[in-house]
């Protein structure tokens, strides 16, 4: 479980007063100008953080990038401690353009003195008018995971854990045009490396190859009538992406791969919002243990141990409350279920596992929030920090 000093720091400076100090209405003569100045300049470090969080949230209407970092140390059981960074950037192609959703990028970095490091950027960008988006996911990590094997009934038994470190990189690009109003149609491509390493009892593995490259291409459809990509309030989104990894793309192992993702958005009363998630990632072939479907994380069915459920196929459904408290400060609840099989027929109601949990937000930038979730499983219980919403 990760506990960031940060946290203290968004608290603080959402208190009013603390953050900036409380000056009596004066009269300033011009000579007191200088004295004025003297003491801008003489704010320490810590005075000049405080100033920087607390205008990090203020539009900047005529900035073409608008960008801000966080981060701070953390101790976790499992990695000890650690130093976690994230950074948020907004833009838009078109300044004048207020009406398109601005494009969004972040960046997040991840060191621990058990020798983990994790990097990697994400982010959209539209296109002036919103007439075309390119979408990007890339990163690397070298880090000490757990496996439980493949399947329900491997992944439940508490005995089958076991350690390992990997080496990982991960690469996808889609470009996307706009055919019709909120409507988007383009290739998509996605290159994954793994490589397992101080891995025991390859039985467990199926026997694959502990290292595995793999390349994939297809078609990736979305609707989208959100009103902000990072924090909507209302709207619409839907993804279907189709992808193949056959092996004359140089695979070993070759497959297809069928996700699907659904979210909708609506405001419930003053400050609240209710947003709902359906996900499924569907395999088909023969899939290698490192691309199998997952779940767990900082994304889906928070608060599980992310990849110990594992199959050919996953499905998974969350409906969170998103409650604004007062002025940068949030809260959320959410509730939701999820299940791994290999195939559909072989889903059964009784492997379904349940998922709840709460959560705090604090509004980085505009409608760019940093978020603390504590999440709960079957067993199983997890402390998420990360930036923007889940879904």
């Amino acid at each position: 479980m990760k506990v960031y000093i940060a946290v203290i720091l968004f608290l603080i400076l959402s208190i009013p007063g603390i953050c900036q100090g409380v000056i009596p209405d004066t009269i300033i003569s011009a000579s007191d100008t200088i004295a004025t100045t003297e003491i801008k300049k003489d704010k320490n470090i810590i005075a000049k953080i405080m100033d920087y969080f607390e205008e990090s949230n203020k539009p900047k209407e005529n900035k073409k990038f608008d960008f801000s970092l966080i981060g701070g140390p953390y101790y976790s059981s499992d990695t000890k401690f650690g130093i976690g960074m994230v950074a948020a950037g907004i833009y838009r192609s078109n300044l004048s353009d207020t009406i398109t959703p601005p494009s969004e990028i972040s960046v997040y970095a991840d060191a621990t003195s058990s020798l983990n490091f994790t990097f990697g950027v994400r982010g959209t960008h539209i296109f002036n008018s919103d007439k075309a988006r390119l979408i990007y996911n890339a990163n690397f990590a070298y880090n000490t995971t757990k496996f439980w094997g493949v399947g329900y009934e491997n992944n439940i038994d508490d005995n089958n854990e076991i350690k390992y470190r990997y080496l990982s990189s991960e690469l996808e690009v889609g470009f996307l045009k706009r055919l019709l109003p909120n409507f988007f149609v383009g290739p998509i491509g996605k290159l994954h490396y793994l490589k397992g390493l101080d891995m025991q009892n390859t039985r467990i593995w199926r026997n694959q190859s502990t290292e595995i490259l793999n390349i994939g291409a297809g078609l990736t459809i979305h609707y989208d009538t959100r009103d902000f990509l990072g924090n909507p309030s209302k709207g619409v989104f839907l993804r279907l992406d189709q992808c193949f990894n056959p092996r004359f793309f140089g695979n070993k192992y070759a497959f297809s791969l069928t996700e699907l993702s659904f979210s909708t958005y609506k405001k419930a009363w003053k400050g609240a919002i209710f947003a709902f998630c359906f996900h499924t990632r569907l395999t088909y072939g023969n899939t290698p243990w490192g691309l199998l479907s997952t779940f767990g994380g900082s994304y889906s069915m928070r608060g599980y141990y992310e990849g110990r459920f594992r199959d050919k196929c996953e499905a998974d459904a969350c409906l969170e409350l998103r409650q604004h408290i007062w002025r940068r400060n949030g809260l959320v609840a959410w509730i939701g279920a999820g299940t791994v099989f290999p195939k559909f027929s072989a889903l059964r109601f009784s492997k379904v596992l349940p998922n709840y949990g709460i959560g705090y937000r604090w509004e980085f930038k505009k409608r760019v929030n940093i978020r603390l979730d504590l999440g709960f499983g079957r067993h199983q219980t997890g402390f998420i920090f990360s930036i923007n919403e889940a879904f």
